[in-house]
């Protein structure tokens, strides 16, 4: 009847205890992203650097009507790391589009920061927006992300991960 192991060549035992292990290895790297990425859905700052999830959030904004935080959020990231020819034309369209009073997108800002941005408009450099930026995060943390925690999204996110 059954012979067992034993009678199968040592070539395939080899294979077999290399196959095991290689799918051991890949299982484990599996588990080790699904956890990654759950942690994602966790805190904003990890959710914006996870594409799959920053997707999901940006879709669950666009349901609020309002996605303008994270796009000011994305775009201030872009324009920190342009390259200095570049930064005179986006900090322009960056606050032409989301910082000036009748822009389409207009972001919550205080009228003190809006007043320094305003005033600086002309002499942009690499940091021209981090307190923008980051004024925009911590409103986004407060108000939209917990929300996004609660909806159906998140729970979609969850298992698409």
């Amino acid at each position: 009847m059954c012979k067992g192991l034993s009678s199968l060549p040592s070539t395939c035992l080899e294979r077999a205890k290399g196959m095991r292990v290689k799918l051991s290895h890949l299982a484990e790297t599996h588990h080790k992203q699904k956890v990654q990425d759950g942690r994602a859905l966790q805190d904003l700052e990890t959710l914006l650097n996870n594409k799959a999830c920053l997707q999901v959030f940006r879709g669950f904004l666009r349901s609020e009507f309002s996605e303008e935080n994270l796009e000011f959020w994305l775009a201030c990231e872009d324009y920190k790391v342009s390259p200095s020819h570049l930064q005179k034309t986006k900090g322009s369209n960056i606050y032409n589009q989301f910082i000036n009073p009748d822009s389409p997108q207009e972001v919550n800002l205080d009228a003190e920061t809006r007043e320094a941005l305003l005033s600086v408009v002309d002499s942009l450099c690499a940091d021209t927006f981090n307190t923008a930026q980051q004024r925009i995060f911590n409103l986004m943390a407060k108000d939209s992300f917990p929300r996004f925690l609660r909806s159906l999204q998140r729970t979609e996110a969850i298992r698409a991960i």
